[in-house]
């Protein structure tokens, strides 16, 4: 192959504009599709500093992944697919239900469907999925050692206080363990169900059409060139802002819920090596780093890296469709993409104060994270 080209959609996004810079070094020449989206770039996207980074150095297709059409033109002459175009936000997607679904998965139903109709498809898609899609995951019961997989927290749990989750059978208390990509799935909110139903229609088809697929299930992505705009998505801007503005923060729960927190540079590292090993069709690999981070670590590593303190309130309130703990088992990641050290989360931390402090340029996010709180309390979906 004289010149290797690649389709990344949404790469002008968080992960896909890293991506697209780790492509364009090993000489791939890259287009880009992606509408935008103000909730993640801000009131003047073309201005954001993910799309900035990439903008002079590919074919960009400004376009809606639910249109076929838009489809059909990016896809022309490319060689491979890395589909991370979605909305993300799990919280949101509990009450826009419609929108999450018609863009998760009808747009990618319209990628595959393009497929169908062209005699020169790429030869292997990447589609981004997530830890969301095991639910709860695995845990261990103490009493015997037995690994079990517990449902959805109860809401009058949580109510109660109790935020870790029951043994199904027993009802005593469970020690979490790394999931394993053959556990059972479970998703709990309308984003989880949305981004297992993308990894398993691009399986499908491309198993049908003869095209190697890989799914990717990234645990929480963090890292210089995250969204600071989006008040839906990624605790780590959320958190950095309010202490910024010397805001008090609302810390849910207990403060102990637990989530793997793998750097973006990893998660790169990790698409580069899906469409560069080819780890065989219909591959699925969790992307992280096995080791467990709660949200008042996160907190204080923040804290730490700015040289501030603020007041927090452990306030035990609750979003409905949010899991306890996620851990990935990573071997799979290790054998069959080669992946073995990750970035340690203070590491990665420090990366991303220093990136968001250069970055930071005095805007508000298009809404408020006391907004977005506002529209789960007034629906029911957070006490």
């Amino acid at each position: 192959m004289s010149e290797k080209r690649i389709l990344v959609s949404g790469g002008a996004g968080f992960i896909g504009s890293a991506t697209v810079l780790a492509l364009l070094v090993q000489g791939w020449r890259v287009r880009v599709l992606d509408n935008l989206l103000p909730q993640v770039h801000g009131s003047d996207p073309e201005q954001s500093a993910s799309f900035r980074s990439i903008r002079s150095d590919i074919d960009f297709v400004y376009g809606d992944v639910r249109d076929f059409e838009t489809w059909n033109r990016a896809l022309e002459g490319q060689h491979a697919v890395i589909h991370l175009a979605a909305l993300t936000g799990t919280g949101q997607s509990m009450y826009q239900a419609r929108e999450y679904t018609a863009v998760n998965d009808g747009g990618t139903a319209a990628l595959l469907e393009c497929l169908t109709e062209r005699r020169h498809a790429p030869s292997h898609v990447v589609v981004a999925s997530s830890r969301a899609v095991y639910g709860e995951g695995s845990y261990r019961r103490p009493s015997d050692g037995r690994i079990v997989y517990p449902p959805s927290r109860a809401a009058a749990d949580l109510e109660t206080g109790h935020f870790s989750p029951r043994c199904p059978y027993t009802g005593e208390g469970l020690e979490p363990i790394p999931t394993a990509e053959d556990s059972p799935l479970a998703p709990a909110s309308v984003y989880a169900v949305t981004k297992l139903s993308q990894e398993q229609l691009v399986l499908t088809v491309c198993s049908a059409l003869g095209i190697t697929s890989t799914a990717l299930r990234y645990q929480n992505v963090f890292g210089g060139g995250q969204s600071l705009q989006n008040p839906y998505t990624g605790i780590l801007s959320i958190f950095w802002r309010a202490i910024r503005e010397e805001q008090t923060i609302n810390v849910f729960e207990d403060g102990c819920a637990a989530r793997d927190f793998v750097h973006v540079s990893d998660v790169v590292r990790a698409n580069m090596a899906a469409i560069s090993r080819e780890p065989g069709a219909g591959s699925i690999v969790n992307v992280g780093t096995g080791i467990a981070t709660t949200v008042l670590d996160v907190l204080h590593a923040l804290q730490r890296n700015l040289g501030r303190e603020v007041r927090y309130n452990v306030s035990g309130d609750f979003r409905l469709g949010d899991i306890r703990h996620c851990v990935a088992d990573t071997r799979r990641m290790h054998d069959l993409l080669g992946i073995g050290n990750t970035m340690p989360f203070d590491d990665g931390c420090r990366e991303f104060v220093a990136w968001a402090e250069q970055n930071a340029d005095g805007s508000s996010p298009t809404a408020s994270y006391a907004q977005s709180l506002d529209e789960l309390r007034s629906r029911g979906l957070m006490r």
